[in-house]
């Protein structure tokens, strides 16, 4: 059986694998200098707010080391897992799981518990430790008989107590080829970031699902590689330890704890953390078991007139899961999620994780570029979660020079100053062409027709120039050769910025520059507007207006919006398994 992947984190994001920025390099013709200190100040400038602290909180992990010398009974075991210990001893684990996989063991799902202490952790504010440990394990469990059950009305066993039943997806083994590894080309920046092995042929190995979760693809087995050991390599070197050691069920709690952007983790959710605020609650986004549906498979189960058959299972199973672990459940909680809308940017969980750059403009650098990097909600190589990756997004992203400071205290490294302008050279040395943008002053209306003029570029050896311009979804304008560009400006529902860039070669050497435009949301009409009917067929883009299923959806603007084209299942608006990652709901 298979669940939906996750947005990979590093996950996520976790996440449903979203694209990330695929924008070239920006730079100046010498790099920008900047102090190691001071991207690292930034960094926590950036992140040091309240919802960023208290999901980084709930993430912590356990030394590795710590973790596999947990076991039934230990003294020394950690506190949370102590009171998992309590709540469900080994001979519960054997009742409510009889068909497990012999590798879902209980020694196994104490180690995973004892990875993440904020699961069954204590509160210091009055919070019942106990009472949120109890839900957690239900809620988790009827998860777990829904995506990994055997679903056999025959059996002795009645379904909810039918999980854990799949360890590997079916019709897949180890050693089998060509499975889910087509984000694993070298040239696209998933197969950059989380690189993935190969197998004695040469061949890349096989990222289908494994686990409690069952985790697929190597943009959720590199971040969870990441979060379990430091680094991506275990995981894509080995994903069947995703099946045969702790890492099974290690993986769904993975998933547990973590959040995917829009939407809160479901740990935050039980333990009260997350709190809709009005627009959420307008949306049908309120405290229970089944906003948790939502989150792990809200795109297909929830939001219609009814209940559909997969999320009345999970119902039915949280219900029988609660009664035997003393869960409370009140009379007007929300089980499920019938005509709930998805999370959305307007949710009070909606935590930007991923840092991409900042396209905006400064006035203290010599060039205008930020220099910077933002926290976005898609998905990109560089997660908040991760130290460090502030400084390599802006590495990646920029021509910039990181000077270390003195770690004992003294006088910081000298910071070089910028070089002067160059003196004329002799004949036979080719210098870089200089890269110049002009176009319109304010702002402009979305929709309407915009030109640009590369003529104030310049090369001082006199050599010609060609142009390429191109927009921020990497796609070029119109072309090379032409030193003025005219376009129609996407028509978007609220303001924006519309990034365009240009390159300028002259035959061996290149520059680059960026182009910011102000755009102003069209103001609306009375007139009544016609949109086309979504179909799989159709290549969209970002900016675009579909009706499906009688609603209205946009597509997200770049990088998000690169997936409204592609895997239907996953992205078909309002029905596939992570609709929302490509596209909004109007």
């Amino acid at each position: 059986m298979k669940a939906p992947t996750f947005m990979a984190l590093s996950a996520a994001g976790l996440l449903i694998g979203a694209q990330a920025s695929a924008a070239p390099l920006l730079s100046s013709s010498a790099p920008y200098t900047i102090k190691a200190s001071d991207l690292e100040k930034k960094e926590q400038e950036l992140a040091n707010f309240p919802l960023m602290q208290s999901v980084k909180n709930s993430i912590r992990t356990l030394d590795n080391a710590q973790v596999e010398q947990i076991v039934p009974g230990r003294s020394a075991n950690p506190e949370n897992v102590k009171r998992v210990e309590r709540i469900l001893q080994a001979k519960d684990w054997a009742f409510l799981f009889p068909l497990r996989a012999k590798e879902y063991t209980y020694d196994n799902f104490l180690k995973a518990v004892g990875k993440f202490p904020a699961v069954c952790g204590s509160y210091t504010d009055g919070r019942d430790a106990d009472a949120i440990c109890r839900k957690s394990l239900a809620t988790m469990f009827a998860h777990f008989a829904q995506e990994t059950g055997g679903h056999e009305s025959w059996r002795e066993e009645p379904e909810w107590r039918q999980a854990l039943v799949y360890l590997r997806e079916m019709g897949w083994e180890e050693g089998q080829k060509g499975g889910y590894n087509g984000e694993c080309n070298p040239d696209v920046w998933q197969g950059q970031t989380w690189p993935c092995g190969k197998d004695k042929d040469g061949d890349f190995v096989s990222y289908f699902g494994r686990g409690a979760k069952q985790l697929s693809y190597n943009y959720n087995y590199g971040p969870f590689s990441d979060a379990m050991y430091g680094d991506v390599r275990p995981l894509l070197d080995k994903p069947e330890l995703v099946a045969d050691t702790w890492m099974n069920l290690a993986s769904a709690i993975f998933f547990f704890v973590y959040p995917q952007p829009p939407k809160p983790s479901m740990l935050h959710v039980i333990d009260g953390t997350w709190q809709p605020n009005q627009h959420d609650k307008e949306s049908g986004l309120v405290p229970g078991f089944g906003v948790t549906i939502q989150i792990i498979n809200g795109g297909v189960e929830c939001g219609g007139e009814a209940e559909n058959a997969q999320s009345l299972n999970r119902i039915a199973y949280y219900n029988e899961f609660a009664k035997y672990l003393k869960v409370p459940v009140a009379a007007d909680e929300v089980l499920g999620c019938k005509k709930m809308k998805q999370f959305d940017a307007g949710g009070s969980g909606a935590l930007p994780i991923y840092w991409e750059m900042d396209w905006g403009w400064s006035t203290t650098t010599p060039d205008g570029l930020t220099y910077a990097c933002q926290l976005v909600g898609y998905q990109t190589p560089f997660s908040a979660f991760k130290d460090g990756d502030y400084t390599r997004c802006v590495q990646h992203n920029f021509n910039v020079n990181i000077v270390s400071d003195t770690s004992d205290g003294g006088t910081p490294t000298p910071t070089p100053t910028p070089e002067p302008a160059p003196t004329p050279t002799p004949d036979n040395t080719n210098l870089a062409p200089v890269a110049q943008i002009s176009g319109p002053v304010g702002a402009v209306e979305a929709g309407s027709k915009v030109s640009l003029s590369a003529s104030g570029s310049s090369d001082a050896n006199g050599d010609a120039l060609t142009y390429t311009w191109m927009a921020q979804n990497g796609q070029t304008v119109t072309g090379k050769d032409k030193s003025v560009v005219t376009f129609n400006v996407p028509a978007t529902s609220a303001d924006s910025q519309h990034i365009i860039s240009l390159k300028v070669d002259d035959g061996k050497l290149s520059d680059t520059t960026t182009y910011t435009l102000n755009v102003k949301a069209k103001a609306a009409d009375d007139k009544p507007v016609s949109y086309p009917a979504w179909s799989a067929a159709t290549s969209w883009k970002s900016g675009d207006i579909v009706i499906n299923r009688g609603a209205l959806y946009q597509c997200k603007p770049f990088p998000a919006g690169g997936w409204c084209s592609v895997a239907p299942a996953y992205y078909e608006p309002g029905a596939g398994i992570a609709w929302s990652d490509a596209w909004t709901a109007l």
